[in-house]
């Protein structure tokens, strides 16, 4: 059973960063689809950012392209999320996310995502 701890959110002001991590308990990562969702109050869960484990390059969510940048670490079997020029409208609970899929390239939000994390409160606010 794969585990996923997330850790790096807070409170930060708009155009202000974060950094979210996932330590997972995966000895490899390559054969699994890793991702970022997140869910905001009365709203559903959206994904945000993905990687398959073929490596190849992140997927973005539109309303977050080009502020938030996605990387995943092989050797440490970890996965960050950098997030910059933050939104009120960036707040929510931030979830890391794994799916396994050998030799896949490429990456969807519409995976059946079955490992989570606990997942980690980001606030935008002034």
């Amino acid at each position: 059973q794969l585990q996923l701890v997330e850790s790096g959110g807070g409170l930060v002001q708009p155009g202000g960063s974060l950094r979210l991590s996932c330590t997972t308990s995966a000895t490899t990562l390559n054969h699994f689809t890793v991702a970022w969702f997140r869910q905001a109050p009365g709203k559903e869960r959206e994904g945000v950012s993905c990687f398959s484990g073929s490596g190849g390059t992140p997927n973005y969510a539109d309303s977050v392209k080009g502020r938030f940048t996605m990387s995943r670490d092989y050797a440490k079997n970890t996965f960050d999320l950098q997030m910059d020029s933050l939104r009120r409208e960036d707040t929510a609970i931030y979830y890391c996310s794994a799916v396994l899929r050998p030799w896949t390239t490429g990456c969807s939000f519409d995976y059946e995502y079955n490992y989570w994390g606990q997942g980690t409160q980001v606030t935008v606010s002034s």
